[in-house]
This record gives structure tokens, sequence and C-alpha cells, in this order.
């Protein structure tokens, strides 16, 4: 395995890097994360370097990077501190353009660019969230149309998209799972925006269907498939917050070790005491982990054979010890990182949620098991 950079990635890499230096982005993310307003006039700019091209393939006006590639601009983006969990949906479009229709994919794609919140997945449900199997939310068919009807719960996202992919159940067949693309706007759908302790630039919500009139054209992928093809594709999700993730602790990670070199007490840099230290060792080591394994996690995935076990692992170890490596930095930073209003506190905030969202800690742990297990079989 390779991870050296193409030239080509090398300079998107490197138009990252000049965004994030061009402001003091950090500015306009605190005041996001206090408004909970996603940061679209941020993520236009970034679209406009190809952010969301990197996946997207040639023939379809994309750049057909890979990941490996997307691993390398969250590396740099998180390391400037963005909030690269608002991007989770800009690389999605191989979902869409493997399930989607026509009609639906060219939706989709108008959005190509704009920076704008497109869509997501709504799948929880008040009782049923690891336990997938036991969705509530139906859907009926009568004279000639579809009913959906249901609630959905801690839906990222579904405050501003304009469009989500919904799983349910058939009423009449209670076996069968099938998902539907939903417009927003139509009659019958109700949002509740709920609170969050981070990932606050990300709506979240409750929805509510009541008798939303569908068509047979609105079904998403094939009927009887929504099961599986969520189930897969939360694989990407979850190494995207392990992505993510590492990334934040990256930033922390460097504001602490920029920190413990000035502020001095009893005549000498913090740096220089054995007890931080023994911080700043522990803290590279868990870095150092965190950035092999998600790499060799892009590779795999770009060579045609990540793990469902690979993705669970990324999400568990880059949650866990991206929380701890942050922790610690704020331990370095003190009085500056609790007491202040640096980044730091807002990477602490949102770190926290990854260990429950996209998967809790303790499904990854089954995941990962049950891979590992299943191989020596």
């Amino acid at each position: 395995m390779d991870f050296k950079l193409s030239d080509e990635q090398e300079l998107l890499v490197e138009n990252v890097r000049e965004l994030m230096l061009r402001e003091n982005w950090e500015a306009y993310f605190a005041e996001c994360d206090a408004t909970h307003s996603y940061p679209e006039r941020w993520v236009k700019e970034l679209c406009e370097l190809g952010f969301d091209q990197i996946m997207l393939p040639e023939d379809r006006g994309g750049l057909g990077l890979g990941v490996v590639t997307l691993l390398a601009v969250y590396e740099e983006l998180g390391r400037h501190g963005a909030p690269t969990y608002v991007l989770y949906q800009l690389p999605g479009y191989e979902t869409i353009l493997r399930e989607g229709t026509e009609d639906q994919i060219n939706k989709v794609m108008s959005y190509l660019g704009t920076g704008k919140q497109i869509w997501n997945s709504a799948c929880t449900e008040p009782g049923a969230g690891s336990d997938v199997g036991g969705l509530q939310t139906t859907y009926q068919r009568k004279d000639g149309k579809i009913y959906l009807n249901g609630h959905k719960t801690f839906i990222t996202s579904s405050a501003h998209v304009p469009y989500l992919v919904i799983m349910a159940r058939n009423a009449d067949d209670p076996d069968v799972f099938t998902e539907w693309f939903v417009d927003m706007s139509l009659p019958g759908i109700k949002k509740e925006p709920l609170e969050k302790l981070g990932l606050r630039m990300d709506s979240c919500c409750d929805i509510y269907l009541d008798n939303v009139e569908l068509s047979e054209a609105d079904m998403f992928g094939i009927e009887g498939n929504g099961f599986k093809r969520g189930i897969g594709d939360f694989d990407f999700e979850r190494f995207l917050v392990g992505a993510c993730d590492y990334g934040t602790a990256l930033c922390a990670f460097e504001d602490a070790a920029r920190y413990a070199n000035v502020r001095e007490q009893f005549g000498k840099t913090i740096g220089r005491f054995q007890l931080n230290q023994l911080k700043f060792c522990e803290m590279a080591i868990k870095i150092n982990a965190m950035k092999n394994m998600l790499y060799e996690t892009a590779w795999s995935y770009d060579n045609g054979n990540m793990t469902s076990a690979q993705a669970a692992m990324c999400k568990y170890y880059c949650a866990n010890a991206a929380f701890e490596v942050v922790d610690d930095a704020m331990q370095v930073m003190a009085g500056v990182a609790v007491a202040g209003e640096h980044r730091i506190q807002r990477i602490w905030r949102d770190l926290r949620v990854d260990r429950v969202s996209g998967g809790t800690d303790e499904m990854m742990i089954l995941t990962v098991a049950k891979g590992i297990l299943r191989s020596f079989k």
C-alpha cells in the first residue's frame, strides 16, 4: 500500500489549505455553531474547489479521485478546525447514481457545486435505532398511490434538505423494507427541530409522516431492498465519521502543542514538564494510529474490498481515541480551553456525539467482533 498522493491530489489539498488560511474561518464557524446554522458560505467555497466532485465519476463530470483523496482533504480541513461533519452527504453521489431513477439523479445533481444541503437518509425511529428491524413507519398502496405514515427521529440535516430517503415497511407485508425518495415540501410532513450537545451546525429533527402521498416513481432502489441498501451504505458513513474525528483530534493536538511551547510556569514552558510530555506522547500515538487505520481502510475502499468490520473499527477507535486526544489537549491548555472561546470546546462537544450517532460504540464493537470471528471460520 502506497499512500503517497499524486500531483493532482496534492494540488487539491493545497487549494484546500489556501482556502482555510484565506480568512479567520473560526469566527464564522463559532457564529454558525451558536446559531445552529449550516455554514453554507464555507461549503460553497469548498465545492468551488471540487470537493463534491472528488467521488463523482468522470463520466458524470466529476474528478473520480477516490476515498484516499477524500481522506487527505478531510485531514487538511480537520487540522484547521473545519466542521467536516456537515460534509457527510456531499461525497454520497455513488448511492444516488446506483439506486436512484434518472429523475431522482437529476434532482440531486442539480445541486452540484452549490454547497447546499441536498439529501439524507431517514431510518431511526423512537423505538428503532440500532434495531433497524423494529421500524414501524409504513407505506401502503391505495387507489394507485402510496401513503407513508410514521415517525422518524434524530434525522440529521432534515430541517433544510429538500429530499429525504425514508425507509419504511410494507403495511401489507411487514417483512418487506423499502426506501422512498421524498420531497420534503409535500403535505403531511411535519418537522420538529431537536437540540443537540454538539454537531450544532447540522440540523436534527423529529419527522412526522401523516398520509404523505407518493407514487411508484418515488421508490428509491428496488422494493424490498431498503434494509440491505441502508445497512451497506452505513459502512461508508462510519468511515467518514472516523475521518472527521481524526481531523478534529489533529486540530486540538496541534493547538495544544503550540500552546505548550509558549505558556510558561515556574520559569519554563509547560511543554517541558514530564506529565505534559506523557500526554503529548500518548496523543501522538493515537493520532498516528488513527491516520494509519484510516488510510489503510480508504485504500481498501478504493480497491473494492473494505469490510464492515474495517469501517466499524474506524468509527469506534477514532471516535474514542479522538475524544481522549481532545480531552488531554484541553487539560494541557487548562483555563484557556474551558473558560475562553477556544474552538477546542466546540470540538470536544462534537466528538462526544459521534460515539452515539451513526451507530453506537456498542454496535461497532459487535460488528468488528463478528467480522473478525467470521474470518476464522
